[in-house]
């Protein structure tokens, strides 16, 4: 991970070849810091009648992307309390 750290009003897109299997999926993705919130951001590129290109956006709550490792910070139940001898 880089120190990098993102400033308020402020964001980056990258694209999401990768990673888009369907035309739901975006095209770029990334995140932005607003009002000191960080969002995720997806962004279509599609093309307006008159043949120009823009970008469509959305941006929801970030959620940090999970390991595929289970990182689950529960713990075996005690079994000195519910064992009635």
């Amino acid at each position: 991970m880089s120190d990098y750290e993102t400033k308020d009003n402020t964001g980056a897109l990258f694209n999401n070849d990768a990673y888009k299997k369907t035309d739901k999926h975006p095209d770029y993705t990334g995140n932005a810091v607003i009002n000191g919130k960080k969002l995720s951001i997806g962004a279509w590129v599609n093309e307006a009648k008159s043949g120009k290109k823009y970008m469509s956006l959305k941006f929801s709550e970030f959620k940090p992307q999970e390991n595929s490792v289970n990182t689950s910070t529960t713990t075996a139940p005690d079994f000195e309390e519910s064992v009635p001898f």
